[in-house]
């Protein structure tokens, strides 16, 4: 894996850096841009590395660091980080010469495809979102959720452990065993980068700041969305519960949603054949 990491990787400059993807498959395939979750030491390899060949065979893929994860490293946020973060995608595109992409966003990833398509609405095709944050409003169930409250944990006084990262991704799956020990030894050696740790607390401002914290509330744009949207779910997500696809279903015009039940957060792992048949039967579907 190694090996199809490094022959895969990619960097365009944005601020005061670069951004950092994964592009595979054929150039001249319709474009689709995945987008990882916010989850300490995540990255495009660690949520879509295993989705990444799949959709390759039909789609020129290109899998995301966002700001301040992987291997991005942009400089300081200038705006809330889903706007940040979608203009940064969009940096992306334009060095390639992409007018207009497929988005697959999971969780932080959702929330970026979502400002993306209402900042840029010629430059969003269809939207496969995951438990999308921003969009998602929870009607039943309380906030923080479990897995909210743990992110807000890792980084808490005394400071970042193994114990505290393992106990939030445990948060993300269904299947417990997805959480291997491997795992939680590669996250933790991104998670816990002082450079990473600045930028999540950066990224993580942007949604308390009283000058940037409504550009978050995506639920209450989605209205204007005039994108085709699959909203998947996992029935058993303790990130975003279920409850919080309901708002985005009943305001967004061409919305359907399909849950998997026995699943978390992370779909495209628990359920990666499914996952991966379901969103590319959408992706090529008609567009007429």
């Amino acid at each position: 894996m190694t090996t199809v990491f490094e022959a895969t990787s990619r960097t365009v400059p944005y601020g005061e850096g670069q951004v950092h993807f994964h592009e595979a498959g054929d150039s001249g395939d319709p474009p689709l841009v995945l987008l990882h979750g916010g989850g300490p030491g995540a990255s495009a390899w660690s949520n879509f590395g295993r989705n990444v060949p799949v959709f390759a065979e039909r789609f020129r893929t290109l899998a995301i660091d966002q700001p301040g994860y992987g291997r991005s490293a942009v400089g300081p946020v200038t705006s809330h980080y889903f706007t940040f973060a979608a203009d940064a995608v969009v940096a992306v595109l334009d060095s390639l010469g992409i007018e207009k992409a497929d988005l697959i966003g999971n969780s932080l990833g959702g929330g970026t495809a979502v400002r993306l398509a209402l900042r840029h609405p010629d430059r969003a095709g269809r939207l496969v979102l995951m438990g999308p944050g921003g969009l998602s409003l929870n009607v039943f169930a309380a906030d923080p959720t479990e897995g909210t409250r743990r992110l807000m944990e890792f980084g808490a006084p005394p400071g970042p452990s193994r114990e505290k990262l393992a106990a939030f991704l445990k948060t993300l799956v269904f299947d417990q065993r997805l959480i291997t020990e491997e795992l939680i030894e590669e996250r933790y050696a991104y998670a816990s980068d002082p450079a990473a740790l600045k930028a999540m607390a950066a990224m993580g401002a942007t949604f308390r700041d009283p000058k940037t914290f409504e550009d978050g509330m995506l639920w209450r744009e989605a209205h204007r969305l005039r994108n085709e949207v699959l909203l998947i779910w996992g029935r058993e997500d303790r990130v975003n519960p279920l409850d919080g696809a309901l708002v985005a279903l009943k305001l967004i015009r061409k919305a359907r949603l399909h849950v998997f039940g026995g699943c978390g957060h992370w779909a495209q792992l628990e359920k990666f054949d499914d996952f991966n048949r379901l969103a590319i039967s959408f992706l090529g579907g008609d567009r007429g």
